[in-house]
């Protein structure tokens, strides 16, 4: 069945194409198995909440007639505007307007939440650009730039909420500096979510060619409810696809989790366990709720625009295994930097078992991936990541987090990194182990190798499955690194990192290169310290190989500019002779790399496959596809072949290398 919906319908009707619903809730309510629900152009402005699933075989859909034609905002227009003084204006909206959430007297707050409690859900717009919310009348009234913003000049536009007990009112002023908010157009979100589920177990939804925007979603760290614009809540099998998502106060898309009372926010209402073992809680609560392969995650996110959302792009705990996220442009993330805090990334993703991100352009974010615990299966393939840093021009925020084009954190792996264009000043954050990099083009640098881990136990799991098979620490190494390029485009000297959660600082590497490895040894030194010259092994006297580094395996790489490789590397090409240059440049419309690498580049004849890449150690799990058959790396970042002269980097010639990028 096919049920129509209008926002400009004369009057309610019964969802027929001649009588069409005013309302896609409406649609919502009554859409079964096989429906599809058509929407015309026009803005809806309401919370979508399906109420029934569809089946593997007979999903719901709900398509945008145009695409992009019909808007979901959390966003009411508010013309009611007085002004105070000068460029000052305020209007007042009765606290019963906004029923069980007010985003005006919420706060963005919780665990891993590291800058200051003082901003709320809400939020302010001005011809659709966010307004930045000042902690004062006086500071609306003053107006002052923002030194951390990454546009500083955008945040003269002010805004300030009070409450009013005595007339139970939200009192909101806004600073337009010389526009008449009567006359522009002016919103403020009052909407936690735009299409969400309000119950568990909503599967096979299909949301197709809609823009969604404006929502006051709260803060989504992995030990709580994690609300975003879109999500499926806690289901199975969601589609997500040639979608705009913008302007969420914290996460545009959600993929999960489950909703605990007894584990929301725990460590901040609480103080008596710390966050990580709350996360670990979550993680073993997880499977009494429900947490398998059978029942949760498979979503698929595609050809969507991502942007000006400042906590997250696409977020998830748990909820987003054995998902696809591709052909995505997600850009500009965290760049008011009004929020601060551990998770905050273009993509920040918890437990992403066999999750494979590919073909994305991600640039302009605080940080580009995030994948923290159990990055286990996870692919990150095909992808453009460029611009991930702080601009020169902007201090930092306090917990406002260091910046890279990729964050693998505390997992096990194994943790595949193939055929991708990372640009930024850092390409990897390394707190981590059982990670593979293979055929990619590397100008930043490895941070955090070997620390900023702690002793925190996490979990892996059994292989392409959720069920958990053990917890460890970790242990720092068993990483690979095979046909990369690396260059050191930029400067070399260390940086002094301020840190995200308290007064302190420390030093971050930025030279470019595996030698942050020197030290960990290779797989024939490591194995030799478990050899027993007697029947009975000595347990006790194995302890020190047992919390030792694991080893590293490294060939077949190109370093040049100054790049420098692991010291126990001798299957590479180190060039030291030519000045290389690397250039991110546009032509037609579209990214495309500017390079002399190639003019100097030695092709090798090492096809690299997942026999070559072996197991990670924790998990015993190899670097394979989802479905456990092998991979062979014969196809480039185009999906062009590689012949038998393979050169390093992820395209297999020169040609493919002149070719848009996105």
């Amino acid at each position: 069945m096919i049920i129509y919906v209008n926002a400009q319908a004369f009057r309610d009707g019964d969802g027929s194409k001649e009588r069409p619903y005013k309302r896609i809730s409406d649609a919502a309510v009554i859409a079964m198995p096989g429906d599809e629900v058509v929407v015309a152009p026009g803005v809806y402005r309401e919370n979508v909440a399906p109420a029934h699933a569809g089946t593997e075989e007979a999903r719901i859909t709900y398509r945008s007639e145009v695409p992009l034609g019909a808007e979901i905002t959390g966003a009411e227009e508010v013309k009611d505007w007085k002004q105070v003084d000068g460029t000052v204006w305020m209007t007042e909206i009765p606290n019963s307007d906004f029923g069980g959430y007010n985003p005006y007297t919420t706060y963005v707050f919780g665990d891993w939440f590291f800058a200051k409690r003082d901003k709320h859900t809400g939020c302010v717009w001005l011809n659709d650009q966010a307004m930045y919310e000042s902690v004062s009348l006086e500071e609306c009234r003053q107006a002052p730039l923002s030194e951390v913003s990454w546009d500083p000049e955008a945040s003269k536009y002010r805004w300030y909420t009070e409450q009013d007990p005595a007339r139970d009112v939200t009192r909101i002023y806004g600073n337009f500096h010389g526009m008449d908010p009567r006359r522009e157009n002016v919103e403020i979100t009052v909407r936690r979510e735009c299409f969400l589920p309000k119950e568990n177990g909503i599967s096979w939804i299909t949301v197709r060619g809609f823009e969604i925007d404006k929502a006051a979603t709260t803060w989504a760290p992995p030990a709580a409810y994690q609300d975003g614009m879109i999500g499926p809540h806690w289901s199975k099998g969601w589609i997500i696809e040639d979608c705009e998502i913008w302007g969420s106060k914290c996460a545009g898309i959600s993929l999960g989790k489950y909703y605990d009372p007894d584990n929301d926010h725990f460590f901040t209402r609480h103080h008596v366990k710390s966050p990580t073992q709350m996360e670990r809680d979550a993680v073993c609560r997880g499977q009494y709720h429900g947490w398998l392969k059978e029942k949760v995650g498979s979503h698929i996110i595609r050809r969507c625009n991502i942007h000006h959302c400042e906590q997250g792009g696409i977020i998830g705990r748990m909820g987003g295994v054995f998902s696809v996220i591709e052909d995505n442009h997600i850009h500009h993330i965290n760049n008011m930097m009004e929020l601060g805090g551990a998770e905050i990334a273009g993509i920040k993703m918890h437990a992403a078992i066999d999750v494979i991100i590919r073909r994305n352009h991600i640039h302009h974010c605080t940080m580009g991936i995030w994948c923290d615990w159990e990055a286990q299966g996870t692919r990150i393939t095909q992808n453009l990541l460029h611009d991930n840093q702080r601009p020169s021009f902007a201090k930092p925020l306090q917990g406002g987090m260091c910046s890279q084009d990729i964050f693998v954190e505390v997992g096990h792996g194994p943790t595949l990194i193939d055929n991708n264009v990372l640009l930024s000043d850092v390409s990897l954050r390394f707190a981590t182990q059982g990670v593979a990099l293979v055929h990619n083009l590397i100008c930043g640098a490895f941070t955090c190798v070997g620390g900023g881990t702690g002793p925190r136990y996490t979990p892996y799991h059994i292989p392409h499955r959720t069920e958990v098979c053990g917890f460890m620490t970790i242990l720092h190494g068993d990483d690979r690194f095979y046909n990369n390029i690396f260059v050191q485009k930029w400067p070399v000297e260390d940086v002094v990192i301020k840190s995200d959660s308290r007064e302190e600082y420390y030093t971050e590497n930025r030279a470019v290169g595996t030698h942050v490895f020197d030290g960990y040894p290779t797989y024939a030194e490591w194995i030799a310290q478990f050899d027993m010259d007697n029947d009975i092994p000595d347990m006790v006297g194995l302890e020190k190989a047992h919390e030792g580094h694991l080893p590293v395996w490294a060939a077949g790489n190109a370093y040049f500019d100054g790049a420098k490789s692991w010291e126990k590397e001798t299957d590479c090409q180190k060039d030291t002779e030519h000045a290389v240059y690397v250039r991110l440049a546009e032509k037609d419309g579209k990214p495309v790399l500017e390079t002399n690498v190639y003019e100097f580049l030695k092709a090798g004849d090492r096809m690299v496959s997942t026999e070559t890449l072996g197991k990670a150690f924790e998990p015993t799990e190899a670097y394979e596809n989802p479905d456990g058959t092998p991979i062979l790396f014969d196809r480039d970042y185009h999906g062009e072949h590689r012949g038998p002269n393979i050169l390093p980097g992820p395209f297999a010639d020169e040609e493919d290398a002149e070719k848009p990028l996105f």
